[in-house]
């Protein structure tokens, strides 16, 4: 941490800095974007190698179509459709069909928990708009949990996180909502939801490779 915050002063012998360097350049220097210390690399969770053999028996090749009890502008009952699709044991695939972020093609890079074999499984994920989802599948009951923590910007503009993440224009747009607000700035939503189709294979799902990057 001391490091970091001298790095730019610790720097400055690459600049040819002495005693007799003005101030000025001395502050110019310091200003500068090219000593300013690097970002955190984007940071994901990791899915224990001890439960691979476990996550292939159970949720390998799973798609699933779940419907969320919510209501509309109106307060009339409706249902939010998601659909996810298990691609591989560090990524998930998914699609929104129904509620305010209908409309959203995605995928993710993500962790999975074994909570209980064959039958309970935890899946967390960080999106590029800066909103936190975890989620555990519940595979005898058919039942979805979710905990979804959004960014100040994907809730509040959330038109702006519609799209497919496969378009450049659309991925940079919804990584700009990660800049609105603070780490506190968040809506926290909890829902349950049925699952209402579970079958092997993507379906309509776009494809992405195991490697590719989600933030």
């Amino acid at each position: 941490m001391i490091y970091s915050f001298f790095r730019p002063l610790l720097s400055l012998h690459l600049y040819n800095i002495n005693d007799n360097t003005p101030f000025s350049k001395l502050q110019s220097l310091i200003s500068s974007d090219s000593i300013q210390p690097p970002k955190m690399p984007p940071q994901h969770g990791e899915t224990d190698p001890a439960i691979l053999s476990q996550w292939e028996k159970d949720l390998k090749d799973v798609r699933l179509l779940y419907d969320y009890d919510a209501k509309d502008a109106h307060g009339k009952p409706e249902k939010w459709r998601y659909e996810m699709y298990c691609a591989h044991p560090t990524l998930i695939i998914y699609a929104i069909h129904g509620g305010p972020m209908a409309g959203r093609q995605n995928y993710q890079r993500c962790s999975y928990q074994c909570l209980r074999a064959g039958e309970l499984w935890q899946v967390n994920w960080l999106e590029e708009t800066g909103t936190v989802c975890s989620l555990v599948y519940d595979i005898p009951l058919g039942k979805i949990s979710t905990l979804i923590a959004f960014s100040q910007g994907h809730w509040e503009q959330a038109e702006q996180a519609h799209g497919d993440k496969r378009n450049e224009e659309d991925f940079e747009r919804w990584r700009g909502l990660a800049r609105i607000g603070g780490q506190t700035d968040r809506v926290l939503l909890n829902k349950q939801a049925e699952v209402v189709e579970m079958s092997r294979g993507r379906g309509s799902l776009g494809w992405v490779e195991e490697g590719v990057e989600t933030l």
